[in-house]
This record gives C-alpha cells, structure tokens and sequence, in this order.
C-alpha cells in the first residue's frame, strides 16, 4: 500500500454504466495512476504486453512498469479513451506505449496482438494476462450457452492463444503473470461461470510454470479481492454497487494502485527469480491458501 492510498476509505455510491466500463463516469474515480510510486529500474529495458490494460488494475501495472523502464503494449476491448489515458501516462515516464483495440475471444485478434506487440516493442520480456469479462446471475440456469462460452473465450481460451503465440517471443528470464481472483478460490453464487473461469486460469498458471520451468520462463498469478474498477459498475446492478467491498475484513475495495505492486514483484527477476507457479492474493485480509 502506498502513502496516498493507506487508509482511504472507498464508499461508492449506487451507480451503473455500459459495459466494459468508464474510468472517468466512476464516482469516486479509482486510484489507478500510481502518482506516488518511485521505480527502481527493476524492468530496465524490458518489453512488456500487458492484456486489459487500459483501465483499472491493468492501466496501474502500465504505469508502474513504465516507472520501472518498461515498454509496454497494452490492449483493450472498446474504449480507446481510457486507452489513450494510459498510453499517456506511460509516455510521461518517458518510455513506449502501443495500444492495440479488439476483442481477445477471437482467436485470430488473440494472437496478432501478440505478434504487433513483439514487433512494436521489438521482442517481449514480460507478459500480464490481465484481461477478463464477468456478469452476475441469480440462477445458474440464467447462464445460457452464449453467455458461458464468452466468459470462458476470454477468461480462458484466450490465455492459451496468447500464451503458445508469445512462446515464440518469451526467452529465457521472461515472466509471465495471470490475473486470478479471490472468486476463483472459493466460488460465489453469483459469479457462477466467473469464477469457474478463474479456477481455470488459476490452475493455467500452476500447470505452466511446470511446462515452461526448463525454458527458465516463471509463471505465477496475482488472485486479487474486490477492487474498484470499471468492471464493477459496468457489471453489477446499481444497487449492489452501492458499498461494494465492505465485505472485505478491511471492510473496503482495494485501488488498482494497491494491487499493481504486486506485478512488479512477479515480473522483476531482481524481487522474484525463484518464484514460479505462486500465487498472490490481495484481498484486503481475507486468507485463503495460494
């Protein structure tokens, strides 16, 4: 945690917005810049594409690598304002940002992201698969075919696609990093198809580290708890907005500022070179094993 987020208090009122959300329509708007972070050139020289970039924990890892010397590319669904937002901030620590729009279900889109992120950045070091979709039901018999493929295109075919692309890119050294969620470690009766997903991708990173352990490639996967971003109001009804993460024991949603940390820490060799198949899990003192 930092010096400016320590002991905020998030209290968001009743609110929703189209999905995938805006950063600049939330009230209070998150704290996802990361103002108070000083890099130590943990990621000199190193190229990194960051999925789901643009907005929320995504655009606070952005800059935080930027602030430690990366190059970045960072995708996004359909919101190029946020996107720009980002890429702003990114090129103000003095380092490259290239943002690449679409939607990562598509195969195809999935792995000529990758292809024009290496080839932008001229290689990749780092990769965040950071990207995910959600829509709470009341019923599981609510989730209807389309609804359950779509969650698992993004939330887990997609990791598979981008993951066999970037192998060609990924030398020895290179981190990965799949973002998880408390959700996908011990369920919730609304986010049904969720967090199977991120079981899934949880397990995706587990069984990577073990694949790619002779290519001296680390995987490992930050699980975070309730965080404000722009997926909450753009997924969950008003009223559910209202207070949301007061169930956390810090009674309180993290800022993607405080989650982003713990990136940095997976992708710097310097912090992290013998850590693989990990999982962290910010979630404001909820414990549960990772």
């Amino acid at each position: 945690m930092n010096d400016e987020t320590a002991g905020r208090t998030i209290e968001p009122p009743a609110q929703s917005q189209p999905y995938p959300g805006r950063t600049g329509e939330m009230s209070p708007e998150p704290r996802d810049e990361m103002r108070d972070y000083t890099g130590r050139g943990l990621l000199d020289g190193k190229r990194a594409l960051i999925t789901g970039g643009d907005s929320g924990i995504g655009r606070a890892v952005a800059v935080a690598f930027a602030k430690e010397g990366a190059d970045v590319a960072i995708t996004y669904l359909e919101e190029d304002a946020d996107a720009r937002h980002t890429a702003g901030l990114v090129e103000a620590e003095g380092r490259r940002c290239v943002t690449l729009g679409g939607d990562l279900a598509e195969e195809r889109h999935a792995r000529e992201v990758v292809q024009h992120a290496a080839r932008d950045l001229g290689g990749l070091d780092v990769l965040v698969l950071h990207h995910g979709t959600q829509q709470p039901v009341q019923d599981v018999r609510e989730i209807d075919g389309k609804q359950l493929r779509r969650t698992f295109d993004v939330n887990v075919l997609s990791l598979f696609w981008i993951v066999q692309e970037a192998l060609d890119h990924l030398g020895a050294g290179a981190a990965i990093v799949i973002t998880g969620s408390i959700n996908g470690l011990r369920g919730n009766k609304t986010l049904i198809d969720y967090s199977a997903s991120k079981g899934a991708a949880m397990v995706l990173s587990q069984s990577l580290a073990q694949s790619l352990s002779d290519k001296e490639i680390r995987v490992n996967c930050v699980a975070p708890g309730p965080v404000w971003t722009p997926l909450i109001p753009a997924t969950f009804p008003a009223e559910r907005v209202e207070g949301f993460g007061k169930q956390a024991p810090m009674e309180r949603p993290a800022d993607p500022d405080e989650i982003a940390p713990s990136y940095v820490f997976f992708a710097a060799n310097r912090l992290s070179s013998y850590y693989t198949g990990q999982t962290l899990v910010p979630a404001g003192g909820e414990i549960h094993p990772g």
